[in-house]
């Protein structure tokens, strides 16, 4: 085989092995097993849910240190996070049929810091549906250990989503912040 053949070849695998890139994973806030939790005898509907601009992505960002952040280019949520969670409450807190009342989240701190926690600070408001004299309007913070692995650290925002939807429920059956 004539070396410049040889050469063309080679410089196509390197060219090649190049372009590989790594699968993209996805992961949502949503649980593959709700965790049993029965229906409130209230329909929550979700308002509106924001999260800090620096988390609000497609791909999942985390802490490094105590000021670094990085953006991973192969771990995504499966569509923006603000999205992902405003999914998963609704999924949680829907109860069609029953009397109605809105939830206001405003995430004010999402951390993720694989090896050591997740966590969600959040201050939310929940109203009944055309009564804005009834509204309670509170704070929560949650934080779950999370193992290494990015899967593990998914698990715990469930976690924490889960405990969220326990403490709406518990105000929306009080009338008072938990």
């Amino acid at each position: 085989m004539p070396l410049t053949l040889k050469c063309s070849l080679i410089a196509l695998a390197l060219l090649l092995g190049a372009c590989r890139s790594d699968p993209i994973h996805y992961h949502t806030l949503s649980p593959a097993q709700p965790g049993g939790l029965a229906h409130a005898s209230e329909d929550i509907q979700i308002e509106h849910v924001s999260v800090p601009p620096q988390v609000d992505r497609t791909q999942m960002v985390i802490r490094q240190g105590d000021s670094g952040l990085a953006i991973l280019e192969t771990e995504w949520w499966g569509s923006s996070l603000a999205d992902e969670l405003r999914s998963s409450l609704d999924e949680q807190l829907s109860n069609p049929g029953a009397p109605k009342r809105l939830l206001r989240v405003d995430v004010q701190r999402f951390d993720s810091i694989p090896g050591r926690y997740a966590r969600m600070d959040v201050q939310w408001r929940l109203r009944n549906l055309g009564d804005d004299v009834r509204t309670l309007t509170c704070r929560s913070s949650l934080q779950t250990p999370a193992a290494g692995s990015i899967d593990d650290l998914v698990k715990s925002h469930q976690n924490n989503v889960r405990q969220f939807v326990a403490l709406v429920r518990q105000a929306a059956s009080g009338h008072a912040c938990p």
